[in-house]
């Protein structure tokens, strides 16, 4: 049966923080059957970019990554903490800006993958649903075991971000795209069964809900949450934050392919329990823009998927921090699978702009521009929505 713990902390502190943690991995049994001497291990948090409060829930704790740290050299193990940031975002700044710096400062190797010195390296992809070859680093390809160590938070695209879709940081910037445009959810799966991660440790004492993962509102929930299960794991935290695990794609799919349990009844939770923690987070779907022009159509078909129809609502915020919305007048914005029917009568190649794999059909039918993935990436839809306007000056990754 596998396991979850999920442990309180009882203050804010680094000491309060590694607390929690040690007892999440006591409860799991400890490191040592997952790690043994000499044996190289990545610690892998979530630092998709710079936020302006390293406690906003957008970006994992430097607490709980050392915590971690130390009880793998407890063990005998070689730990670094490494990490690519998104697609043209700065890892080194969110190193800076952190508390990451601090940690180098005392010897913690604390890698950006991005740096020139770090050697990429093609991986082939044993029976991969989407991808057989996957562009990364040496150092991912010379790592012994995997330590995955999220945010519990809410994502645009997938639902919720958590263990499994924090693995896409060790993606190159090219292949980050590539995976928006030939399958996330399948490809984040393809890339977790390929690196088999041995543990998840969930920073959730701040999490972010609404439209994550980057412009969410902070949630307080003062939780670390653990498991050598990643599906286990995911399901239970989903279920704390109000999702079912067979809401979350990628829990869905991992769990589909083999990788752990899904069944809520067939894991058992150590430490506090779920109702007793439970606390909906408010997802991006729910979250409304103010500002966009009335004469702005964003048409979703009843059959579009919370991928194309979150990105697009993450898209249209990128587009309001950039002072784009008055380019969005008299535009029609179509996703899913829909067809003429749900077309207002001015709709024309011009005005019109078809957004993912289930929109192509109509894009072909009626000469519209159209946005290829599945989902596509934030970028890729404000590009098709303005089309070629670089006087506009828009920023593009």
């Amino acid at each position: 049966m596998s396991t979850v713990s999920i442990q309180r902390t009882q203050g804010d502190d680094y000491l309060a923080i590694k607390a929690a943690v040690d007892q999440v991995m006591a409860d799991l049994g400890g490191l040592e059957d997952i790690i043994k001497p000499g044996n190289k291990v990545m610690i892998k948090p979530n630092l998709v970019a710079c936020p302006t409060d390293r406690l906003s829930g957008g970006i994992t704790r430097w607490e709980v990554c050392l915590a971690i740290y130390e009880a793998v050299q407890a063990v005998g193990g070689n730990p670094y903490i490494a990490e690519s940031s998104a697609a043209g975002a700065d890892t080194e700044l969110t190193i800076a800006k952190c508390g990451y710096q601090e940690l180098r400062d005392k010897g913690v190797p604390v890698i950006d993958l991005k740096q020139k010195e770090n050697k990429k390296y093609v991986m082939e992809i044993e029976n991969g649903v989407v991808f057989d070859k996957i562009n990364t680093w040496e150092l991912v390809r010379d790592t012994d075991v995997f330590i995955t160590v999220p945010v519990m938070k809410t994502h645009d695209q997938t639902e919720i971000t958590l263990g499994m879709k924090n693995m896409k940081g060790l993606l190159s910037d090219v292949q980050k795209k590539d995976f928006h445009k030939k399958g996330l959810i399948e490809g984040v799966v393809d890339w977790c069964a390929a690196l088999k991660p041995a543990l998840e440790i969930v920073d959730g004492t701040y999490g972010q809900q609404g439209l994550g993962p980057i412009f969410g509102e902070t949630k307080e929930m003062h939780l670390i949450i653990g498991s050598k299960d990643l599906v286990a794991c995911e399901a239970v935290t989903g279920k704390i934050m109000g999702y079912e695990p067979e809401e979350v794609m990628i829990t869905k799919s991992a769990y589909a392919r083999g990788l752990g349990e899904m069944n809520l009844q067939a894991i058992k939770v150590i430490g506090c329990q779920v109702e007793e923690v439970a606390s909906r987070f408010k997802r991006s779907s729910e979250i409304t823009i103010e500002g966009i022009p009335d004469s702005f159509n964003l048409i979703f078909s009843k059959d579009a998927c919370t991928g194309c129809h979150n990105t697009v609502i993450s898209a249209l915020m990128d587009m309001k921090a950039q002072e784009l919305f008055p380019y969005l007048e008299g535009m029609n914005v179509c996703v899913g699978p829909c067809t003429k029917e749900h077309l207002p009568a001015d709709a024309s190649p011009e005005n019109t702009v078809c957004i993912g794999v289930c929109c192509k059909k109509l894009a072909d039918e009626m000469g519209f521009r159209y946005v290829v993935g599945c989902p596509p990436g934030n970028a890729d839809v404000v590009k098709g929505i303005l089309g070629d306007r670089k006087e506009y000056g828009v920023r593009y990754n």
